[in-house]
C-alpha cells in the first residue's frame, strides 16, 4: 500500500497491482480487527467499496487488463 490505512477512519485507500488480492481491513491498518475480514475485487472496475466499513478502495492505473479470451 501507498500508505498505512485505517480501517473504518479513513474513506479513501489506494493500492497497487502488487498489494492484490485486496483484504480489508488489511494486515498494515491500524484498525485491522475492525470488522470481519472481507476479500474484494477491484481488478475489473479500478475500484471498489468495503461492504463493512464503507472505505473506497481505488487501484493506481486503473482496472487490470484481461487477457483476451478470459
Amino acid at each position: 500500500m501507498t500508505s498505512p490505512g485505517k480501517c473504518c477512519d479513513q474513506n479513501y485507500t489506494e493500492i497497487e497491482a502488487k498489494d492484490l488480492p485486496l483484504c480489508c481491513p488489511t494486515p498494515g491498518m491500524s484498525r485491522w480487527d475492525g470488522h470481519p475480514r472481507v476479500f474484494l475485487k477491484i481488478e475489473e472496475t479500478g475500484e471498489v467499496r468495503c461492504p463493512y466499513c464503507g472505505t473506497l478502495y481505488v487501484l493506481k492505473g486503473g482496472p487490470l487488463k484481461q487477457a483476451a479470451g478470459h
